[in-house]
């Protein structure tokens, strides 16, 4: 058997340099970057000042908003010794159901607050419990922006006491389907919002 030849095995010269070229080049743009690059916005070090955004002019309900979320945010949680839940009823004239609501609210006078918002006409209370509750009202026409500016009047009236810490949204059709204490233990031991519930 004769023997085999074999070749070297060298490998080509050119790619070697080619790879050595190009890592040269990178090592360089990175290195040395040229002053008039874009990236230097990002970290400053090019000495020049970013372009400034347009200052946009807030409203005075925006700025008065801003000052409120800063508080709020800044400011501890109020721990209520007495906590209630805020029922706001959203109804375009006397609540039908407000006997069914007494029964359900009997006996626990501490624990909660009542809101009504009545649009169309004065309602005269069958209960004696929702007397003087209603609060300053306009007309409310369904599916427009007055039924949000009707519910933010009756959260900010039930904001302003402190010791509300839940809020229930209802309709003149609303019934209660459990007593006070399961819905109130309820809602209390809960830290998630229902919604169209």
């Amino acid at each position: 058997m004769a023997p085999r030849n074999r070749t070297s095995s060298r490998r080509p010269l050119w790619v070697i340099v080619l790879i050595a070229f190009v890592c040269a080049i990178v090592t360089g743009a990175y290195l040395y970057k040229p002053q008039h690059y874009t990236g230097c916005y990002l970290s400053n070090s090019c000495g020049s000042q970013p372009p400034l955004e347009p200052v946009r002019v807030y409203t005075d309900d925006e700025i008065a908003a801003r000052a409120v979320m800063r508080d709020l945010v800044l400011s501890q949680p109020v721990q209520s010794k007495n906590p209630k839940i805020a029922f706001m009823f959203l109804t375009p004239s006397s609540l039908p159901f407000e006997k069914l609501w007494e029964k359900f609210f009997m006996g626990h006078e501490d624990r909660y607050t009542i809101y009504v918002h009545a649009s169309r006409e004065k309602t005269v209370h069958a209960s004696p419990i929702f007397a003087g509750r209603d609060i300053r009202s306009e007309k409310v026409v369904w599916g427009t922006v007055t039924m949000i500016d009707a519910e933010r009047r009756l959260l900010a009236n039930a904001l302003q006491d402190a010791d509300n810490q839940h809020f229930v949204l209802l309709s003149e059709s609303c019934v209660p389907l459990h007593n006070f204490d399961y819905v109130y233990s309820y809602l209390m031991e809960t830290n998630i919002s229902f919604v169209d519930s």
